[in-house]
């Protein structure tokens, strides 16, 4: 039975259970002494004792995402993006706070200063980290704390989705526009991205050994979902990856070629394509959207969902539907 008593101007808890030393300790406030004896209580009910939790006064969120930052984010695909994340929280007053006074209350009022300066699909990426991270502070490194906080407030709602496509004549300007920039494969990764829906990640890491002109296809190892596929490339999309063969030749013998087919970073790509969205008078296109456009156009010569998931590498049906954007003219030729 836990009881909160005024001592000396702080508010003490204690905690006195049948078959464990009673457990005390002040607090500035009564919440906080409230707080404290509710999830001891919690912890004995659950372990059959008490745990020693002077760790989680001596700790703090900035501590365990150090940890984190340093034996788990190395082993991620996405690690360098995390730890610019990590960066971030640790630059944050709850990074300062303990262990053991972090409540849900603290990671709401996070979540809510965050929304007013970032976007909801920021803010959930933060929050799915610092969860993760107590995640694993409790069941790998042994931290004894009674709950997840950051895993059982509201999420933001994300709505990003994006219906964008090509219009009218805008791929023969972005292609035309491509003529006049310092990037030569561009054009082809142009070509490539709107026919094969390959994402950004995939187009820049894929070498010619991994492609197969004779037979059209282009093997993926490594995909955002960890899925290898076959990608197979249409007429003009050969015609394209041909043309930087003739442009910049390299050797031939794909099965031993370790050189990139588009050898340029993300970074450098992005800037490229802001510059010539601007040449080509293009606007509120993103180069992301060509997947969508791919995807479009594979639905629109006849693909059934199975076919085009497999080019696309979608697992759930709620998401390729995201990606498909059909002509409304298209669909009553179908229909008839």
């Amino acid at each position: 039975m836990a009881t909160v008593r005024k001592l000396r101007g702080r508010w003490q808890a204690q905690v006195r259970r049948r078959g464990m030393k009673p457990r005390a300790k002040s607090f500035d406030s009564k919440s906080e002494a409230e707080r404290w004896a509710r999830e001891l209580e919690a912890q004995v009910d659950r372990f059959g004792s008490a745990p020693d939790t002077k760790i989680l006064e001596t700790t703090t969120l900035h501590d365990l995402l150090l940890r984190y930052q340093a034996e788990v984010t190395p082993k991620k695909r996405g690690c360098v993006q995390e730890s610019q994340r990590i960066d971030v929280l640790l630059r944050h007053d709850i990074a300062h706070r303990t262990l053991i006074g972090l409540a849900a209350s603290d990671f709401s009022s996070y979540r809510d200063e965050r929304l007013l300066t970032v976007s909801p699909a920021t803010v959930l990426r933060e929050i799915a980290i610092l969860s993760h991270v107590l995640e694993v502070a409790i069941r790998d490194w042994s931290y004894p704390l009674a709950r997840n906080h950051a895993k059982v407030i509201r999420r933001p709602q994300v709505n990003n989705a994006r219906e964008r496509r090509l219009h009218g004549d805008e791929e023969q300007r972005l292609l035309a526009a491509c003529e006049t920039g310092r990037t030569p494969c561009l054009h082809s990764l142009i070509v490539v991205a709107s026919e094969s829906g390959m994402r950004r990640g995939e187009l820049l890491g894929l070498r010619w050994r991994d492609v197969a002109l004779d037979r059209r296809i282009a093997s993926l190892g490594l995909t955002k979902n960890g899925t290898a596929r076959q990608v197979p490339l249409t007429t003009r999309a050969v015609e394209a990856l041909r043309s930087l063969l003739v442009d910049a030749p390299i050797d031939v013998d794909t099965s031993r070629s370790e050189a990139k087919v588009f050898p340029i970073s993300p970074g450098a790509l992005e800037q490229a394509w802001r510059r010539l969205c601007a040449r080509a008078g293009v606007e509120g296109l993103r180069l992301h959207d060509l997947r969508h456009e791919a995807v479009s156009r594979l639905f629109e010569r006849g693909l059934n969902v199975v076919e085009v998931s497999t080019i696309s590498g979608h697992k759930e049906l709620r998401m390729l539907k995201r990606y498909a954007h059909l002509d409304a003219e298209d669909l009553v030729s179908r229909v008839g």
